[in-house]
């Protein structure tokens, strides 16, 4: 019975030193805030869950996707959007479901899994001050443009401006094909070019009567902006989801579980909020996501 009890604790202890040493799990992020809360609550999650966690912040997107390929790094939070796009060239429009059910089936080719989907689409959007929004009766990119229109027929010393960044300008999915779709004319002088984070104080301030920004952005809350409705769903759909490596899932029971965990508890409500305590509130990155976390007995 000694001896049973002696080899059990030894294989036990063996156990226990093997998962010590074993190597730990490598998640890559991007260089913007939603992505360094997601990283700091991945990290704070998994750590409680018991695996190791290496984090790699602010890499970029095309070198996060070579990594994960190349069995460099293990895991990452993607966007359906850009995978859907930017890997793999595809600008059909789809649903929410359709984007996840194709980059889904297509990454797989590459031993990827895309875990559960959170309940968020963190996409392109035009935003309008809510005060001025509201009393202009405009909810929709439709009534946006109908409003561009009237003042065009009935001021036109007095003509709409809207902020861009450069990007969206000039892409080829970008401001022209969402003119073509709702059918926005625009002169010129009425586009005012500028970095992506300066839109947001553009609209705030009334440099520019609307702007282009991203859904989730926490200044969205900050500063009180009116995200309009894309009505005719030119947008495309970019919910954040886990995405592992197959083998890397295979060797680390428990790990989709925890990842699927996660992303239950995101939507753009809560998103665009924990953004704000960073953007707004200067809080840390690590401190939102333990207070989140904590809020959901998670930790």
């Amino acid at each position: 019975m000694r001896l049973f009890t002696g080899l059990t604790a030894l294989c036990a202890a063996a156990l226990f030193s093997s998962q010590a040493l074993a190597a730990p799990l490598i998640l890559a992020t991007k260089s913007f805030t939603e992505q360094h809360i997601l990283s700091a609550m991945t990290v704070q999650y998994l750590q409680k869950k018991g695996f190791q966690v290496q984090p790699q912040t602010n890499i970029a997107t095309v070198i996060s996707r070579n990594a994960m390929i190349n069995k460099q790094i293990d895991m990452t939070w993607e966007y359906t959007g850009t995978s859907l796009i930017i890997f793999n060239h595809i600008n059909k429009r789809m649903s929410p479901q359709e984007s996840y059910e194709t980059v889904k089936r297509l990454d797989a080719k590459h031993g990827l899994v895309w875990l559960q989907p959170a309940d968020m689409n963190n996409t392109y959007a035009f935003a309008m001050q809510r005060k001025r929004a509201e009393a202009e009766h405009i909810n929709t990119m439709s009534e946006l443009v109908a409003k561009v229109e009237q003042v065009r027929k009935t001021d036109p010393d007095n003509n709409w401006l809207l902020g861009l960044d450069l990007e969206f300008s000039g892409r080829s999915d970008g401001m022209k094909p969402l003119q073509a779709a709702y059918n926005l004319e625009l002169d010129r002088p009425q586009i005012r070019q500028m970095d992506p984070g300066l839109v947001y104080n553009a609209v705030r301030d009334g440099f520019v009567d609307a702007g282009l920004i991203y859904t989730t952005d926490g200044r969205v809350k900050g500063f009180d902006l009116k995200v309009l409705e894309d009505d005719k769903g030119f947008f495309p759909s970019y919910a954040v989801t886990p995405v592992v490596r197959k083998d890397t899932l295979e060797a680390n029971p428990g790990l989709e579980e925890a990842l699927n965990t996660l992303s239950a508890q995101l939507n753009n409500d809560v998103i665009t909020e924990l953004n704000k305590k960073v953007d707004i509130d200067h809080q840390s990155p690590q401190q939102v996501a333990r207070d989140f976390l904590r809020s959901k007995q998670l930790l």
